[in-house]
């Protein structure tokens, strides 16, 4: 079961992968877990990576798709893997085409948690974190009991300088720039399943378990 997930920031992607890896017993693979693991084991292409990060650049192409290539030759992806984050562009999306091949496998599934950009703004702009204990609420779907107030503490509500509308808006403006050629090849390629991700976070398991049930082992 060899599943790449994709949505913009807010659509619930980190949830709905925990509950994924959960259910089929495959790996959860982020382009920061694969980039941490490589430099902590200090192999040559996590040590390249290294150079770019500690010099606040991108990472090439080439060394990501490298280190992605080493990361899927594990022994934990024999059964599967759900890749997130990778790839982000289709010149990532045709190398991880040709790696799959070289391993005899093909990419089965390309989830998008598909949600509108107006519930996206919502979501992430309405998160509050308390200023003495860290808790976070969301106005809409985890209010305080008291607005502005930390239920635990009495300690004041802050909203990050990032989860403000202006930010959050270009934030999202990016992200969809960048998918849009991504869901169009995969669209092509006829591996893309879009899921509503506006709706309970269960039922969007529900649809996504009804997706992979075919493929499950």
């Amino acid at each position: 079961m060899n599943i790449v997930l994709m949505g913009l920031p807010g659509a619930g992607k980190g949830t709905q992968a925990e509950k994924i890896v959960a259910k089929y017993g495959i790996p959860h693979i982020s382009t920061g877990d694969m980039f941490r693991a490589a430099m902590k084991e200090e192999t040559p292409l996590g040590l390249e990576a290294k150079s770019y990060i500690d010099k606040g650049e991108l990472v090439p192409d080439e060394v990501t798709i490298g280190i992605v290539r080493e990361r899927l030759s594990k022994s934990d992806c024999e059964r599967g893997f759900l890749l997130d984050g990778f790839p982000r562009t289709v010149a990532q999306a045709e190398a991880l085409e040709e790696i799959l091949e070289e391993m005899g496998r093909k990419l089965e599934h390309v989830i998008h948690i598909d949600v509108r950009q107006e519930e996206l703004m919502e979501r992430l702009t309405g998160r509050r974190i308390c200023s003495v204990c860290g808790t976070t609420y969301h106005l809409v779907f985890n209010p305080p009991k008291t607005p502005g107030i930390c239920d635990k503490d009495g300690g004041e509500l802050y909203q990050r300088a990032d989860d403000n509308e202006e930010t959050v808006a270009k934030r999202l403006e990016v992200n969809m720039k960048q998918m849009k050629p991504l869901l169009a090849f995969y669209d092509s390629k006829e591996v893309l399943r879009n899921v509503n991700g506006e709706q309970d976070m269960e039922k969007v398991f529900k649809d996504l378990r009804e997706l992979l049930q075919g493929l499950a082992r």
